[in-house]
């Protein structure tokens, strides 16, 4: 188990290095000034100087490269003295003359526009975007593999017909398109009845309370995020749960008297849920990237919606960590599920 996990874990560092030399190439090709796009377009040329000497703008692209991989990489040579390491944050394990091997967390650089360091950005808003996917799977989890067993057990019955028309649509309307319905509907329309806003974040300010958690404001892009992950979870729990019933050994439950419930939920239930896996674990990823549109229309601050602003602005840096941290996190958790797999079903073969 432990090798197949390193080999597993090889494989991620090996896909991160790749998504590490597109972000690099595709955002270095794009125009524009980074000294100028932080200092504004008066900035003197002392001062743009300064900057592209910060940012290694003043070397050539592979030296570029080296020096983002170098700010990227948990090991590291960096400065040994007091700017570098406050910046930097890093633990020194071996000196080298003015330089020293490092250990610390990645650095994701600087903001053009705010100044701030896009690993505090990140920090603010990943958490937001992370209960909104989370709440969105949960949602989708439950709702799915219910509708989906539902769904496999009434075969060819109104019950069946239902569940799939509702899949349909689910996996046929966009997010950015349902969640303009959504936000429509239910904060506008019928917002006398669910008492819910049409735009909000998690967190919201009160003058008496300060900074207070507004739980309502989750419920519609919630609902929104996990429409399409839903819809596929209740055609895969459909189709595992048929092919599952018709096996050999549920026919010999039956034939041994056991009940239903039993036949259903711990015998066939458990052998049919390996493809609902993949599908939640390929989808909570997906979900943390495709909260952009959803965060955008619902006014959520998270990880999204600051994204898409950075993009507006040409805020490159924020936009490269934000790519970076959701490559990670598609990495971390195909890693989990494929070693996940090994204890669900013991087909599954450690090579």
């Amino acid at each position: 188990m432990i090798s197949y996990a390193i080999k597993k874990f090889i494989y991620g560092f090996a896909v991160m290095a790749g998504v590490v030399v597109v972000v690099f190439v595709l955002f270095n090709v794009l125009p524009g000034d980074p000294a100028r796009m932080t200092l504004g377009q008066r900035s003197d040329v002392q001062s743009l100087e300064a900057v592209r000497k910060e940012f290694g703008l003043d070397r050539s692209r592979p030296v570029q490269f080296f020096l983002y991989l170098n700010d990227l990489s948990p090991i590291g040579f960096h400065e040994d003295n007091p700017e570098a390491e406050e910046k930097y944050h890093y633990l020194k394990l071996i000196h080298f003359d003015s330089d020293v091997l490092v250990v610390k967390w990645p650095y994701l650089r600087r903001s053009y526009q705010t100044k701030r360091d896009v690993t505090t950005i990140l920090t603010e808003t990943v958490p937001n975007t992370f209960i909104l996917a989370l709440t969105a799977m949960i949602f989708a989890t439950l709702i799915g593999v219910f509708l989906g067993v539902l769904s496999a057990v009434h075969k060819d019955t109104w019950i069946d017909k239902a569940a799939n028309a509702f899949a349909i649509l689910g996996i046929s309307a966009p997010s950015f398109f349902a969640g303009i319905i959504i936000a429509w509907l239910f904060g506008f329309v019928l917002s006398e009845y669910t008492g819910l806003n049409m735009s909000g974040s998690l967190y919201s300010y009160d003058p008496f309370k300060g900074e207070i958690m507004t739980w309502k404001n989750l419920w519609l892009p919630m609902v929104t995020l996990g429409l399409r992950p839903l819809a596929i979870i209740v055609q895969l729990t459909r189709s595992a749960m048929l092919d599952v019933l018709a096996q050999d050994y549920i026919r010999t439950a039956r034939a041994k008297g056991l009940g239903r419930n039993a036949i259903i939920y711990k015998h066939a239930l458990r052998n049919a849920l390996n493809p609902v896996i993949t599908a939640i674990s390929g989808w909570f990823a997906s979900l943390l990237a495709g909260s952009f549109f959803v965060e955008y229309i619902f006014g959520y601050n998270g990880l999204g919606r600051t994204t898409v602003t950075a993009l507006e602005m040409s805020d490159f840096p924020v936009v490269m960590g934000s790519i970076l941290f959701i490559a990670f996190v598609f990495v971390i958790i195909n890693i989990l599920v494929d070693v996940l797999y090994a204890f669900v079903d013991p087909r599954v073969k450690l090579a």
